[in-house]
């Protein structure tokens, strides 16, 4: 049994970083109910690939906690034409952020990774100690490597300094704040804004790679319920995975969304574009041991996406 090492937010100022992202907002509504003091800065205000800048900003509002949520991110497409951009920012962001923790004495950091960190062939369901041992996906090989860069930082800043840095690895998040962009979203965006606009025009829509590989996807608020849980209760050097432990391949995921939307026509997979990973299931047994459960259904968390879509997006 994992011990559960109990840490209180009651008015701690508490750093979201990436406050305006899908994440970082969802962790944001998840504070709301903790009694402390949320601390965010926009983009405009503050640039995280900017080390001065970065320590000049902590060090003036003093954040006792960070939940480190920031990222350059992407689809399979943004991450095959900006990787550069993927492995650049994303390994900034993360070096900037938890040295200036550091330097300005955080009592607790919970860095965010991402599940494609893990070995693209490693043996499903992927437990947390699968990290480096084998090559990695090529076609988010750049942000994966900045991720780990992220990851390893906070261990050694643990083992070093002995500070209280832990992280956390999630599935794939969908849901309200998502970039519902075909070129630079994720799979389940993308799809919900190819769908609908099939359903208003007409004509099939074409999906990325074979429809095969499989997913774990997770709603982002899920996510972000899990990962306060986890600032408030563990604390150890071993990363944690955070997920539902269900999975869907791409194609169950169109015909679920279809159903959702109301679309009728065809599905047509394009199979000279890049499948990605073949399975992707996160092993989540020490979150469950730790005692929190995933409890959203999926069709559930699709409908609430898909209705924020139409409410905020949709034109």
């Amino acid at each position: 049994m994992l011990d559960v090492t109990p840490y209180s937010l009651t008015g701690k100022r508490v750093w979201v970083a990436g406050a305006t992202g899908m994440l970082g907002s969802a962790i944001c509504r998840g504070l709301k109910k903790e009694n402390c003091n949320v601390i965010v800065a926009s983009r405009r205000d503050l640039n995280l690939c900017r080390q001065a800048d970065v320590e000049a900003w902590m060090s003036e509002y003093a954040p006792q906690v960070v939940f480190f949520a920031a990222g350059t991110v992407g689809g399979i497409h943004a991450n095959e034409t900006r990787p550069g951009e993927f492995i650049y920012e994303n390994s900034l962001m993360a070096m900037n952020v938890i040295n200036s923790a550091y330097l300005c004495k955080v009592e607790k950091l919970l860095m965010l990774g991402s599940s494609c960190i893990y070995p693209r062939l490693a043996k499903q369901p992927i437990a947390e100690e699968k990290l480096l041992t084998g090559p990695l996906e090529s076609t988010n090989e750049y942000y994966a490597i900045a991720k780990i860069a992220g990851v390893k930082l906070c261990e050694a800043f643990r083992s070093q300094y002995n500070c209280d840095f832990i992280n956390a690895i999630p599935a794939n998040l969908y849901g309200p704040g998502d970039t519902f962009d075909s070129n630079r979203g994720h799979v389940i965006p993308g799809l919900i804004e190819r769908l609908d606009f099939a359903k208003k025009n007409g004509g099939p829509v074409t999906i990325w790679g074979t429809g095969k590989p499989q997913r774990e996807f997770m709603h982002v608020d899920d996510a972000a319920d899990a990962i306060i849980f986890l600032m408030k209760n563990y604390s150890n050097k071993a990363i944690i995975n955070i997920g539902t432990g269900d999975v869907y391949s791409i194609s169950e995921l169109a015909k679920i969304l279809s159903e959702i939307i109301g679309y009728h026509g065809s599905l047509k997979f394009d199979t000279s574009k890049p499948d990605g990973m073949p399975r992707k299931q996160l092993d989540v047994s020490r979150l469950v041991e730790l005692g929190w459960i995933s409890k959203r259904p999926f069709r559930e968390g699709l409908q609430d996406t898909y209705n924020w879509y139409r409410k905020e997006v949709r034109t």
